[in-house]
């Protein structure tokens, strides 16, 4: 089942995929704080056409983020396969790491999305809300496994509501993020 050709969404519209995602759900890392909370991207297009990256989480109430930048894999085909680059330490933009970042699957109005990378390794369950129905979450993880994911890695991340304002008191370390993204 994992070997065969992982189903990724097509035709994706940059422009309204921009904005903020909450982390719905994803596969822990060993290098994320256990009790990471209010987990988000925010997207935003370049001038250039690649996607300015800020990924945040909470953690003991303190702010932890890194930002990169996104790209398409090969911009001539219509899938959505892109490579997200971030600076290590991200304070000190000297060792760019590259990850993989595949749309698997987005809906009609743009409220959801699965995102997964070739790997398998890490999964994502993201929505424009903080919080998603148990239906269109259970359709996602039913898909994620017809792609071949093992979904009972899959851990809720805590979202409140309303979410934490912009900024707050940040937590310096950040490092995190990097490996959780690309499960280095």
């Amino acid at each position: 089942m994992a070997n065969k050709e992982m189903q990724v969404a097509r035709g994706l519209d940059l422009q309204r995929y921009m904005g903020r995602w909450y982390e719905i759900a994803s596969f822990p890392s060993r290098n994320q704080p256990k009790d990471g909370a209010n987990t988000r991207a925010t997207y935003t297009l370049n001038s250039d056409g690649t996607v300015h990256v800020l990924n945040e989480t909470w953690s003991n109430g303190k702010r932890g983020y890194i930002e990169g930048s996104a790209y398409k894999v090969d911009p001539k085909t219509d899938e959505a396969k892109f490579k997200v680059k971030f600076y290590v330490p991200p304070f000190l933009p000297i060792i760019p790491v590259v990850g993989n970042y595949w749309v698997l699957f987005i809906d009609d109005d743009y409220q959801y999305a699965l995102i997964g990378q070739p790997s398998r390794k890490y999964l994502w369950i993201l929505s424009r809300k903080t919080h998603l129905d148990d239906e269109i979450y259970n359709e996602l993880v039913e898909k994620a496994k017809e792609e071949g994911y093992d979904v009972s890695k899959l851990h809720k991340t805590p979202q409140s509501d309303p979410p934490p304002e912009e900024g707050g008191p940040q937590d310096t370390k950040g490092i995190w993020w990097i490996k959780s993204i690309f499960g280095k």
